[in-house]
């Protein structure tokens, strides 16, 4: 079989599954026309990156670095521009009696026959990205348009925005999906978390959330913008016609060989409908407490207060500081068959086997509270809440502790001991909460350096002093890390995030401190007393040991 090592060595890397595969196996004799790697892109079985690769470890084939790519193409004009679109072919480089192509698939021997009956010269073949082939051509024969802009000029206008059959229409049309699947594409080349469409009067913007920052990348034309949101509300099952109330919905996509879930938020704007997605990768989290930031002191003590029979665990940070993840991963690390899991959550982000997870529905009366009432009577053994967000539901889920469960959630305050306040706040009595709370844990998500790019740097004297990094200096010397940017991370100088956190465990001494209403201020220097380490020191620590730059600790942090 012709392809046979090349698939095995997909199999091996675990870029393609066997199920995938027979799927393939039954409808590639219906598409003659389409090779096998490229009809495994584009049924978004296997990302383009690990079919390359794979194809080059299984061939005598280079394979090509995006920097190779020149500007200008070195192939006669004989050789039309369809037939380079339609093999995924571009020219690298030529000598006298050799031009050098990248290829998406080098096994199609009929496209170097072809080129060099076309060229007369020896053709030299390498392995190309599809994505990377198709962006060089756009730079040598696109007239300086980018895939984004030739897509638009493709795009029928005429939107009429009270014709919900047109709309229906336009969205169904090829340029309007290959726009918005472009838009996801690139939203997972570049991990991101959260893809951003805003309308405005002149534009329609689209910005990925990156490792928590916002970046521009280009989009279509403001024309577009009917079209794109109704495609994406189309794909969402929202209603296209309702554009004066917000929506939300799901999306599951199967791209770059993942299974994708999409959350969609829409929320009326001036100019039109503005539109979230919220990308989880179920295939890419990694529930583990080392993969997360945990330093080994800090996640012995969670482990140990997560082992405790009964009591409550609180998780605190804003939104998007990766409470969630946390939330799961202590959930992994507790299931197991001999014990009862039940969850309620809005909404449900990931789901793990053998945990009963509960979606929230308050339009249908299901909140946390009427959900959590049930729940006790189902034989828990530990009950997780998505969120703490009223009184009601703080104190059913004391009673549950009280009564022999384990209960996690989560609070929304800036640190661990201000959860404590927040809950005497909400009208909770203090003696059911030093009776039921055994811990705290407040986390923030830091950026990681690329370890291929960052640059070492001596910090001055006065900022060690002024940073309060003096306990990090061997021998008269303190190395930091700065980002710099490079192929590997996109220029960013990032790749990846990862958590610092504070734990409060708490204590006697901290529940007198509680009993006696003292400020959140007090109770946080108790607990450093008691041997907690701060978000801020937390994030010195790693940025000391070159995991993260300060500049990063201090944007997340309040400096101490």
């Amino acid at each position: 079989m012709r392809y046979q090592n090349f698939i095995e060595a997909l199999v091996d890397q675990q870029s393609l599954r066997e199920n995938d595969l027979n799927k393939v196996n039954k409808i590639k004799d219906q598409m003659q026309e389409t090779t096998l790697p490229l009809l495994l892109v584009k049924l978004g079985l296997c990302s383009e990156k690990n079919v390359a690769q794979a194809l080059a470890e299984t061939s005598s084939f280079d394979l090509v670095n995006v920097e190779d790519y020149p500007e200008t193409p070195f192939l006669p004009e004989e050789v039309s521009l369809r037939f380079l679109k339609e093999n995924h072919v571009v020219s690298l480089a030529a000598k006298d009696d050799e031009i050098t192509v990248a290829v998406m698939d080098p096994e199609n021997i009929f496209i170097a026959q072809s080129l060099s009956l076309m060229c007369g010269t020896t053709i030299n073949v390498k392995v190309g990205v599809l994505s990377d082939i198709d962006k060089a051509l756009e730079r040598q024969y696109g007239d300086g348009k980018s895939q984004m802009g030739q897509i638009t000029d493709n795009l029928v206008g005429d939107e009429s925005l009270d014709d919900i059959e047109h709309l229906k229409d336009l969205a169904s049309e090829a340029p309007v999906i290959r726009m918005v699947n472009l838009v996801f594409q690139r939203a997972l080349e570049n991990k991101a978390s959260d893809i951003h469409i805003e309308p405005f009067e002149d534009s329609l913007i689209i910005r990925l959330r990156i490792d928590g920052v916002l970046q521009q990348i280009e989009g279509p034309s403001a024309s577009a913008t009917a079209a794109v949101i109704s495609r994406i509300k189309l794909m969402a099952k929202l209603n296209i016609a309702e554009r004066r109330l917000p929506q939300d919905g799901r999306i599951k996509i199967q791209m770059q060989g993942k299974e994708i879930d999409l959350r969609v938020s829409t929320t009326p704007t001036m100019y039109g409908e503005s539109v979230v997605i919220r990308l989880l990768d179920k295939e890419n989290i990694i529930f583990e407490f080392d993969s997360l930031g945990f330093e080994p002191e800090n996640q012995q003590k969670f482990i140990e207060v997560l082992s405790k029979p009964h009591g409550i665990i609180l998780i605190t940070g804003p939104t998007g500081s990766g409470k969630s993840t946390t939330l799961y991963t202590a959930l992994s690390h507790l299931n197991t068959p001999g014990k009862k899991i039940i969850t309620i959550e809005d909404p449900v982000e990931y789901q793990l086997n053998g945990v009963n997870q509960i979606q929230a529905k308050p339009k249908i009366g299901l909140t946390f509270s009427s959900a959590l009432r049930s729940i006790v009577r189902q034989d828990p053994d530990i009950i997780m809440i998505g969120e703490m967000r009223d009184l009601e539901t703080a104190k059913i889920a004391v009673q549950s502790a009280l009564t022999g469960h384990l209960v996690l959630s989560t609070l929304h305050t800036n640190d661990a001991a201000g959860a404590l306040a927040r809950l005497l706040d909400m009208g909770l009595d203090d003696y059911l909460l030093t009776s039921t709370v055994n811990g705290v844990l407040a986390q923030r998500l830091v950026r990681k350096l690329c370890m291929h790019c960052r640059q070492p740097y001596q910090p001055l004297p006065e900022v060690v002093e002024e940073k309060g990094l003096s306990r990090f200096v061997v021998n008269d010397k303190l190395t930091l890390y700065k980002s710099v940017g490079c192929n590997e991370c996109g220029g960013i100088g990032y790749s990846g995030r990862m958590a610092i956190i504070e734990f409060l465990v708490m204590n006697d001494a901290l529940r007198k401190m509680v009993m006696e209403h003292k400020e959140s201020g007090l109770i946080q220097e108790q607990a450093v007393k008691d041997g907690m380490l701060t978000l801020y020191h937390d994030g010195l620590a790693k940025a000391a040991k070159g995991q993260t730059t300060l500049d990063e600790v201090l944007r997340v942090t309040t400096e101490a």
